[in-house]
């Protein structure tokens, strides 16, 4: 009962965040967000009472990283590259969480399909990446190894939980596509809105998964 209260403001809070990002102030664009990816964090302590393993320890570890992620994005003077090292943390406890009493084994079409994807984006961005290009590569490697774990946890136990965590793990590789496409490649007007809702969208699956 309480998980789905968490649940429903947690969805109230994202709506409000990408609101606000169009229509400001931008102080509540920011204090919405940093409230969705918190009640993430609730979600995955009230699932901790019925015992903390290495999935929802990692999990929750994941999720502070994201948070603090999202405050380094969100200062005045946009501290991009700290915020990359803090979500690429991120990337690696949710790895460790989905890889949590099973063996990486993804099955060959969703790892075509994954590879395809950051061959592709990888060639879009190449040009507009500067300096950047080794923290940019490094940290889609090991997205690309977040969600191959998150797959190859569902192909082995094809529980909802582990459903719920591929779901959101997917979702994060559009959110990050779409933020890199707008920051390396094009900017465009719909980005916040995208970035924003497949991110929080994902990070709300990811600590479902732990619930379930």
């Amino acid at each position: 009962m309480f998980a789905g209260i968490l649940l429903f403001w947690t969805l109230v809070f994202a709506v409000l965040a990408i609101h606000a990002e169009y229509r400001g102030p931008r102080i509540l664009a920011w204090l919405f967000r940093i409230l969705t990816i918190s009640l993430c964090i609730s979600l995955v302590v009230e699932a901790g009472k019925g015992g903390w393993g290495l999935t929802r320890v990692a999990v929750g570890a994941g999720l502070v990283f994201s948070l603090a992620g999202d405050v380094f994005m969100m200062l005045k003077r946009k501290r991009f590259l700290e915020g990359l090292l803090c979500f690429l943390a991120a990337q690696a406890c949710y790895a460790l969480a989905f890889l949590s009493g099973t063996r990486f084994r993804i099955p060959a079409w969703p790892a075509a399909v994954l590879a395809g994807a950051a061959a592709a984006l990888a060639g879009v961005l190449y040009s507009g990446l500067g300096r950047m290009k080794i923290p940019v590569f490094v940290y889609m490697l090991v997205i690309l190894v977040m969600a191959a774990a998150a797959v190859s946890r569902y192909d082995q136990t094809r529980t909802v939980s582990a459903l719920a965590a591929a779901a959101g793990a997917g979702l994060f590789l559009i959110s990050d596509g779409a933020l890199a496409v707008n920051r390396f490649f094009k900017p465009f007007r719909a980005a916040q809105a995208v970035i924003l809702s497949f991110y929080f969208a994902a990070q709300g699956l990811i600590a479902l998964s732990v619930c379930l």
